[in-house]
């Protein structure tokens, strides 16, 4: 058998439109996984970015590692963060994982 007997069998009788036809699965399946992941994973992305920018002097917050802390200072890639009466430890803005007031919410609307 050559290549044009298995293209010709390939085809459907009525003639064209099974190429479209067999693509609609696949931009289905594309488009589920848009909504269901994608999407939200770059929502949240933005919800975090906008909190990192409006930490400011005072507010206290949780690191990626569980760290709680107040922010002393806030500098171009960093926070100062005072995690006891005599530790300040600096953390990059993208290892500070929450707010602590947001978490305070959280927790007041489970109980």
């Amino acid at each position: 058998m050559n290549i044009v007997n298995i293209i010709a069998m390939s085809q459907s009788p009525d003639g064209g439109g099974s190429g479209l036809a067999g693509m609609i699965p696949f931009i289905l399946i594309i488009v589920i996984i848009y909504f269901l992941m994608i999407r939200p994973q770059s929502k949240k992305a933005k919800q975090h970015q906008a909190m990192l920018t409006e930490l400011k002097k005072g507010d206290k917050v949780v690191t990626i590692g569980g760290i709680f802390g107040t922010v002393l200072e806030v500098r171009e890639k960093t926070f100062l963060v005072k995690v006891s009466n005599n530790t300040e430890m600096e953390f990059l803005k993208s290892s500070v994982a929450e707010k602590f007031s947001d978490i305070k919410e959280i927790e007041n609307k489970k109980d």
